[in-house]
């Protein structure tokens, strides 16, 4: 068994974003829009190009001059925008990379290591076993070969500095390819490739007017876009800027984002055309700073809420503050069909019920596992269960930790981390079967639940511990594990069941252990309906 780690509190969300519609936009509007994306789009392609070249062998000079260059195409501003963004998308393909070369050497060493094993040779819970037939062995090798190929051509390439980029996707570059099962003809498809790869982003500068002087908002809703330098003259406003018909009110999160700009402070602005929909939005964003989390004892202080997440539901409980269930278990089911759009929707629904669960019942704190299925959901870890790595791959994990993270910081809740490790098993073994009744119906994952949360809260998963081994007393210490040495009164006798015994034992003045079996006879018998008399000895039997 491996080291448990200790419980955390999750850091709070350090970014805000809200989003708004572009209503009423004049054609004009559209066409300036279109035209500046596109244009803007393009010095992004060229400065991506750019900086793919130069591979390891960037500096700081390099930087500005490309820099130098795109300001002389759109603006000063424009051009640290694409820079920015354009090192940004360099380096998550560097970590993307290290994550795949992780994958491959993982991936080679489990086939490795079953090669190497005789046929049908059993493995153990640390370590798979070999092969079961020699058509499998041999279909393995043959995959062992091909990822040692794709290990020599990702170091090579990570050695050389080389990432591999496509701007607007490579999902929706591949589906060229696949139009008829996309159910997209090619105009569709390249409207969607040519919106995708658009370019109409800018960071926000504090001490600006408003926070931002290329995408500008006011406090009345009015959005102006500072035009590239060959589409000034477009322009219909002073300093080559454009003002759109269209005025924008965020319903969420709008004073906050009214305090920022009327103070100046930075927000970074991003315009984008949904084309399914054929709507223009704009989505504001900003920083914040961290939040200092409470410490690990407030937030068990008034008990937790367990959540155990699978691919269709999370399943809570609750626990108090001892680590004791309370109540039924709780179900918040979402489908993961469908678009990533409906995806999200339905993990955002699932955790807002959550969320208003928890606040209903009085706790602090939602306790939740720190899962990473990263290097978990390959062929070579699972082999042939591919049921089971379909499943681990369709649990949102990155999203989810997010999304539950920032909502819960907005309701005032603390997300306390744990330590996936056998909580799913302990719980079934320990919690399942002692709290199912007929009219409860306990599942492993509820039991998972439960584990999750007592881990949370520092006491064990299991239930009892082992009975003392020297005889019934407890000279080897307390058997439950429900209270701790500082808890008072644990040591005491149970109370009685009923206010029946309870003062027959107060009427006989004894509360010995010898006393309490008599006592308890009596109120059995004085319970039945029959009279209880004793018969007579037979003397003449005892005198013979």
């Amino acid at each position: 068994m491996r080291v448990i780690d200790a419980p955390f509190i999750a850091l709070g969300p350090s970014g805000v974003a809200v989003r708004d519609r572009l209503k009423r936009l004049t054609p004009e509007d559209e066409r300036v829009l279109r035209l500046a994306g596109g244009h803007l789009g393009r010095l992004a392609s060229l400065d991506l190009k750019t900086r793919c070249a130069d591979a390891n062998d960037h500096d700081s000079d390099a930087w500005a001059t490309r820099k130098q260059g795109l300001t002389a195409e759109s603006s000063s501003r424009w051009a640290g925008t694409i820079t920015k963004v354009t090192h940004d998308q360099w380096a998550l393909s560097r970590r993307c990379q290290f994550a795949h070369i992780q994958t491959l050497e993982a991936g080679v060493r489990t086939l490795t290591h079953r090669l190497s094993l005789p046929l049908g040779e059993k493995g153990t819970k640390r370590a798979p076993g070999g092969y079961r037939s020699k058509r499998e062995w041999f279909q393995k090798s043959r995959r062992l070969h091909i990822l040692e190929h794709r290990l020599d051509a990702a170091r090579a390439e990570r050695e050389a500095g080389v990432v591999h980029v496509v701007r607007g996707g490579r999902r929706l570059l591949n589906t060229r390819h696949n139009l008829q099962a996309a159910q997209l003809t090619d105009a569709e498809w390249r409207e969607r490739w040519e919106v995708e790869r658009w370019f109409l982003a800018a960071d926000g500068e504090s001490g600006k007017r408003f926070g931002n002087e290329t995408i500008r908002v006011t406090p009345d809703g009015e959005v102006s876009i500072k035009l590239p330098a060959p589409l000034t003259h477009l322009a219909n406003a002073k300093h080559g800027r454009y003002v759109l018909a269209s005025k924008i009110a965020f319903a969420h999160r709008g004073h906050e984002w009214a305090d920022r700009i009327t103070a100046d402070r930075a927000v970074a602005y991003r315009i984008h055309y949904d084309v399914e929909r054929g709507r223009w939005y704009l989505t504001a964003s900003w920083q914040r700073p961290v939040v200092k989390t409470v410490p690990l004892e407030a937030a068990r202080a008034k008990g937790v809420i367990g959540v155990d997440t699978n691919a269709d539901h999370f399943a809570a409980y609750r626990l108090d503050p001892h680590g004791n269930p309370v109540g039924d278990p709780m179900r918040f089911s979402y489908d993961l069909s469908g678009t990533s759009d409906h995806r999200d929707a339905q993990i955002r629904h699932a955790i807002t019920r959550l969320l208003h669960w928890a606040k209903s019942c009085g706790v602090a704190a939602i306790a939740i596992e720190d899962l990473d299925f990263t290097a978990e959901k390959t062929r070579e870890k699972h082999g042939r269960r591919k049921r089971f790595r379909q499943l681990i791959s369709g649990i949102p994990i990155g999203r989810l930790k997010a999304r539950l993270v920032s909502m819960a910081a907005e309701t005032g809740l603390s997300i306390v981390a744990v330590d996936p490790a056998y909580t799913s098993q302990w719980g079934g073994q320990y919690w399942q079967k002692p709290l199912a009744t007929p009219r409860r119906k306990m599942s492993r994952h509820d039991a998972a639940g439960i584990a999750i949360g007592r881990r949370a809260l520092g006491y064990p998963i299991r239930r009892r511990t082992a009975p003392p081994p020297q005889h019934r007393s407890d000279a080897v210490g307390h058997r439950t594990a429900q209270a701790g040495p500082e808890a008072r009164e644990r040591e005491e006798t149970r109370p009685p069941v009923t206010e029946r015994a309870h003062d027959a034992r107060t009427r006989a003045g004894n509360t010995g252990t010898r006393a309490t079996s008599r006592i308890s006879k009596t109120v059995r018998d004085i319970r039945s309906d029959q009279v209880w008399v004793q018969d007579s000895l037979m003397v003449t039997q005892l005198e013979r």
